[in-house]
């Protein structure tokens, strides 16, 4: 099975920088990109940024473009979120995902397997 475990989330203060890792199952490559998305409390999962396996293709939402940067290591089968320049507002669990050819980019319902998440505090 597909198996995505992330780490690196943490309470910080805003103006911070954090940088969150997946590591991936072998089989997660048969998918061709990876997400990060979040999910603030008593709010829906919001699509954070994606990358491409093959070609490191990148997508970012509006509101991280700029702060955050996402990356990946092939060889070690994990994608990295690089988060720069956090606010209060970036405060949520943050997911990473396998997407599914051919399906969004952007909406939760792109993606088949999900991590269990990572929680980034940030404090004012």
């Amino acid at each position: 099975q597909v198996q995505l475990v992330e780490s690196g989330g943490g309470l910080v203060q805003a103006g911070a920088s954090l940088r969150l890792s997946c590591v991936a199952s072998a089989r997660t490559f048969s998918s061709d990109a990876m997400g990060w998305f979040r999910q603030a409390a008593g709010k829906e999962r919001d699509f954070v940024a994606a990358i491409g396996w093959s070609y490191g293709t990148t997508n970012y939402a509006d509101s991280v473009k700029g702060r955050f940067t996402i990356s990946r290591d092939n060889a070690k089968n994990t994608v990295y979120l690089q988060m720069d320049s956090l606010q209060p507002e970036d405060t949520a669990v943050y997911f990473c995902a396998a997407h599914r050819r051919g399906a969004s980019m952007t909406s939760a319902i792109g993606y088949s397997y999900w991590g269990q998440g990572t929680r980034v505090t940030v404090s004012s």
